[in-house]
């Protein structure tokens, strides 16, 4: 299955953040793929008519992952130490976090449409 999600960094963090997912431990990766996802990109977009951060990309990160079953995959990283630990240093970067909570498996962006 296909999921597409938004997230916000905080506009005084976007440099951190940013850096922060250059370094993204192998352990969390492999912890990611062990639970299901086969690919997970993210986004940084905002209109260049807003400020000098919404021009180098904005604060508005949206996700699309490929995973198996997205429910499992929040269970089975949610309380992994690796994981709790990386979701504690992006609370710190972010405005709108992941929910990793049962919760969060509803929380993906609704289909509009799809080329057929």
């Amino acid at each position: 299955m296909r999921v597409a999600l938004h997230t916000k960094v905080r506009a005084d963090r976007v440099t951190e953040y940013e850096a922060a997912h250059r370094e993204v431990p192998a352990e969390l990766t492999d912890a990611i793929r062990a639970a299901g996802a086969t690919s997970w990109t993210n986004w940084r977009w905002g209109s260049p008519r807003v400020s000098e951060v919404e021009r180098g990309g904005g604060t508005d990160l949206f996700h699309v992952l490929e995973c198996e079953d997205y429910a499992r995959l929040l269970a089975e990283l949610e309380a992994l130490p690796v994981n709790v630990a990386w979701q504690a240093r992006m609370a710190e970067l972010l405005d709108v976090v992941h929910d990793y909570s049962g919760d969060g498996a509803d929380a993906g962006l609704p289909v509009v449409w799809e080329l057929p």
